[in-house]
């Protein structure tokens, strides 16, 4: 049995709005090669199946398991996530069979993503087929041209594995769960293995937005070397792409930090066991009618942004016995059609509840949310078709049902006794106390989080060196060495890694105010859906405008390639969006308006205590620099104080 949920506060949070169960008794067909077997069904190509495909895989034999037998495949202790099978101890039942039958009758009716999940669930292609392909494509026995489309390009996200149709045939991204950022010099020369063997191009890690790992560049065949290898350093790949949890963000400097209210790496652990199965997959979890985020933060600061996630866990002591928990707020989110941030859900939960909380969370989520338009699909939809009062009162209830001896916890959001005062957030780069005597904290710039594998390693072994092997990610996309014995941070500092133009420690407040708040998606470069190339275009620019003007202080800037916004433009100081823009061109003798890259700009955007979503200053302005530069630099001057270098 797994655990249960975390959640935050609410209290001095506005909403801010912008336009931009019975189980289904069928059963599963597992899948199982055996030494005749050429390939499995899952691995023909539903869509036009070659019949050369056919005959190259000969004749195929197979066994089929129904998922609810306890006795097919149990799971041994020692799991390894390729030999699992759905039928065990582990994956007794596929995802579909858990949603309610109201959610079914949704399902049945709804959009197109809907009705693949029901066609095959995607938990199944997630956490075992997935072993099945990159074997058979190993054996010479398929190529991942002749997969189905649907596998290729959408369930086999129920493995973090991301096609890069578009720009990269044949590639992928893997997504994985990093809970609360926590990283050590083993994982990190995993990683940097398990993209090296790649062309340099596309063989690269990212730190993401949600303090997360992505590996670029990966080949299907590696898939299963990868995905043990992950599991074995205490880490996985499930559920972390399509209609699932993406990856728990808590505080990057918890337990180190001496203002924290509470360490947030216990419960972003706790929370992600419960969701995931501790790593194995948790099919219960993984048909959502859509993503669902969930932070908690660990201080005033709120380095972990709850309030754009869909569960934001706020913390505060209860009003009566001062123990700490959490104020929950909830629906904040971006996607192309609105962005919101979240609402004060008027709950106050314990600590040792909250991964309970937030299963009942998912649970009320999973059967109810809406099916049909994806775009209306988010929590934030549920909550107000029901009302809050209502929602609110069916998630007291589910979980005084399904937790009878904790019936009663959950009580109304408490007073924040600072309620009147200021607090302004922390930058985590540069050097640091922490609150044990004669060590610090180190952040260091990681330019848009883009890392080579050797630099992956060099990392590595700075953090064996100085901080006991640990590093720390941030949704700056940055990282940091903890624990460094303050006698040694002069050491650390002059390393030379730290010190070739690229990954740098400022020196002050205001050194490299642009580039060391700058935050960037993946981009054209990857990403099919992007308008422009983002990572590249971010730093040229950033660098350009730091030698051309001089700035009082740091300037958040962020880039994303399309309005999905996973750059998160609309929290920056000025955040830049992918956008359609015109210019006039001379074309076969006459003057033309043609289409270009451009961008729309935000501005205003706010984290910490006092969070607030950017307005669009102006659209459609062209991406090259000729026109950019100017219009930054006015920006920049007007706003933020620039001056003439």
């Amino acid at each position: 049995k797994v655990c249960a949920f975390p959640q935050p506060d609410a209290s001095t949070l506005r909403a801010h709005t912008q336009t931009p169960s019975s189980a289904m008794a069928f059963l599963l067909p597992l899948l199982l090669l055996t030494p005749s077997l050429a390939s499995p069904p899952c691995l023909q190509r539903t869509r036009g199946s070659p019949a050369g495909l056919r005959r190259r895989l000969g004749r195929m034999s197979h066994a089929v398991h129904a998922v609810n037998d306890p006795k097919a495949g149990a799971v041994s202790v020692d799991f390894k996530p390729s030999s699992g099978r759905f039928g065990s101890e582990d994956w007794p039942k596929s995802g579909t069979e858990y949603i309610s039958e109201e959610a079914m009758e949704k399902a049945k009716a709804g959009n197109k993503q809907e009705k693949m999940k029901l066609a095959k669930d995607g938990a199944l292609t997630g956490f075992q087929e997935v072993h099945e392909f990159a074997a058979a494509i190993r054996e010479g026995k398929t190529t991942w041209e002749e997969l189905d489309i649907d596998d290729a390009d959408v369930r086999l996200k129920w493995a973090g594995l991301f096609h890069r149709r578009k720009r990269t045939p044949g590639r992928f991204m893997m997504r994985l769960k990093v809970p609360n950022g926590v990283v050590t010099s083993e994982q990190m020369r995993f990683f940097a293995k398990s993209v090296g063997k790649y062309p340099v191009e596309v063989g690269v890690i990212d730190i993401t937005t949600r303090q997360n790992i992505q590996l670029r560049g990966l080949e299907l065949q590696d898939a299963t070397d990868i995905i043990d290898g992950l599991y074995e350093r205490d880490l996985s790949n499930v559920q972390s792409g399509m209609d699932n949890v993406r990856n728990l963000v808590g505080n990057p400097i918890a337990g180190l930090d001496p203002h924290e209210m509470i360490d947030t790496r216990p419960l972003c652990k706790s929370i992600n066991d419960m969701i995931t199965n501790s790593g194995k997959g948790n099919p219960a979890m993984t048909n959502l009618p859509r993503k669902f985020n969930i932070a908690v933060s660990g201080s005033r600061d709120d380095f972990a942004h709850t309030t754009i996630n869909d569960i934001g866990l706020c913390p505060c002591p209860n009003k009566e016995t001062g123990e700490m928990g959490f104020n929950v707020i909830v629906g904040g989110y971006f996607s192309i059609k609105r962005v919101m941030e979240s609402i004060p859900m008027d709950l106050w939960v314990k600590p040792e509840d909250a991964t309970d909380f937030c299963e009942v969370m998912l649970e009320v989520f999973r059967d109810n949310g809406d099916r049909g338009d994806r775009q209306k699909a988010r929590l934030i939809w549920l909550i107000e078709k029901w009302g809050l009062d209502k929602f609110r009162d069916t998630v007291k209830e589910a979980f005084d049902a399904k937790f009878p001896s904790k019936a009663g916890a959950l009580i109304s959001s408490q007073p924040e006794p600072w309620k009147g005062t200021t607090w302004a957030k922390r930058d985590l780069l540069g050097v640091h106390e922490q609150k044990q005597d004669g060590l610090s904290f180190v952040g260091v710039n990681v330019p848009v989080g883009r890392i080579l594998p050797d630099e992956a390693n060099a990392i590595a072994d700075l953090a064996d060196r100085y901080s006991g092997g640990e590093i720390r990610l941030t949704v700056e996309q940055n990282l940091i060495f903890v624990n460094v014995k303050n006698e040694d941070v002069p050491k650390l500092l002059a390393e030379p890694f730290l010190n070739t133009g690229k990954y740098f420690v400022p020196g002050s407040a205001i050194d490299k105010p642009l580039t060391r708040g700058l935050v960037s998606c993946t981009g054209a470069q990857f990403c099919g859906i992007a308008l422009i190339e983002t990572k590249n275009r971010a730093l040229e620019l950033s660098k350009r405008l730091e030698e051309k003007l001089k700035l009082p202080r740091p300037v958040r800037i962020h880039w994303t390639g399309c309005p999905n916004s996973c750059g998160q433009a609309q929290i920056a100081d000025i955040g830049l969006m992918g956008a359609p823009a015109r210019v006039e061109k001379e074309v076969n003798g006459k003057i033309k308006k043609v289409a270009v890259e451009g961008v729309n700009i935000f501005l205003g955007g706010r984290v910490g205590e006092d969070p607030f979503l950017g307005d669009i200053h102006k659209k459609g302005v062209p991406a090259d620099f000729d026109s950019l530069i100017p219009v930054m630099t006015e920006i920049l001057k007007e706003k933020f104080d620039a001056e003439d270098a």
